[in-house]
């Protein structure tokens, strides 16, 4: 029971972050080119409607998201928010009153599909939720400096959709540590209470990091159209998400005939990846 809901809990999170990515990027795409990477952007969104309400119903899909790790393990919830590149798309296209052309669908779906064959081929199990100190140190350097390296290559770029997707794969790195952290956070409120929760230092960790992934995202959502960077957020968070499972929580996945569907899932994302961005010039702007 607790696993079907905390994949239930895990599929409105899903919903919940392609809401509020919509959301963002009608409010970023009004950002002044100059204010983008800047104290000036967060104060330019701050006075945006549209921009508030995207962050209330991304921290309502936090909380649904905390539900789903309190309830199940980082493997079970972070495949299932890999549903929240169809939804963007579904959201994006009702929201600019357009259609979005066949091939974007089907790349679309194809990605969704294939990772998702990947991961219940897969099945990541066991694991443990006693972490190391310096394991903890090695994971917090190679997540945040892959994150700035992403950052420095995007900040010289024009606007457009490389510059997205490197500020997306940032965010996707920062909201995959998040949900590491919220994972120990939440372990430590089921065994010992909210006093020893909010005492934890993964809880300032998954606040900060979540608050720098948001930023980040902003700045993708400035950056380009969401067909862009929506493919590296979903599917980076997730891809990263699993590899610290198995890191940092000693989780594993099938081998022997399983390597088939996996490798059948993975050639499908590919796919779907390159498939994706030939269709971006097609679509409108507002997605």
């Amino acid at each position: 029971m607790s696993a079907v809901l905390s994949a239930l809990f895990a599929l409105l999170a899903a919903v919940g972050n392609a809401s509020g990515t919509v959301l963002q990027r009608a409010a970023a795409v009004t950002v002044p080119h100059g204010d983008a990477f800047s104290v000036r952007l967060v104060g330019h969104l701050w006075r945006r409607p549209v921009w508030l309400g995207g962050i209330a119903v991304i921290v309502a899909a936090a909380a649904c998201q905390a539900l789903a790790l309190n309830l199940g393990s980082l493997s079970l919830v972070q495949p299932i928010l890999v549903t929240e590149l169809p939804f963007t798309l579904l959201i994006a296209a009702a929201h600019a009153r357009r259609r979005l052309p066949a091939a974007g669908w089907a790349a679309s779906v194809m990605v969704a599909a294939g990772l998702g064959l990947a991961l219940a081929a897969a099945a990541p199990s066991g694991g443990h939720s006693q972490v190391a100190a310096g394991l903890w140190a090695l994971t917090l350097l190679c997540t945040t400096g892959t994150m700035a390296l992403c950052v420095l290559a995007a900040l010289p770029r024009p606007r457009g959709r490389s510059r997205a997707a490197l500020f997306s794969s940032a965010s996707a790195i920062g909201y995959a540590l998040t949900a590491t952290l919220m994972t120990a956070a939440t372990d430590v409120f089921a065994r010992e209470g909210a006093s020893a929760f909010l005492a934890a230092w993964q809880f300032y960790g998954f606040v900060a990091t979540g608050a720098i992934a948001l930023f980040l995202l902003a700045n993708a959502m400035e950056s380009g159209p969401l067909i862009a960077s929506q493919p590296a957020l979903t599917l980076g968070e997730a891809l990263v998400s699993l590899a610290l499972g198995m890191l940092v929580y000693g989780e594993r996945v099938r081998t022997g005939w399983w390597l088939f569907p996996e490798a059948v899932g993975a050639v499908l994302v590919t796919w779907g990846v390159l498939v994706l961005p030939r269709v971006d010039t097609k679509t409108p702007r507002e997605l």
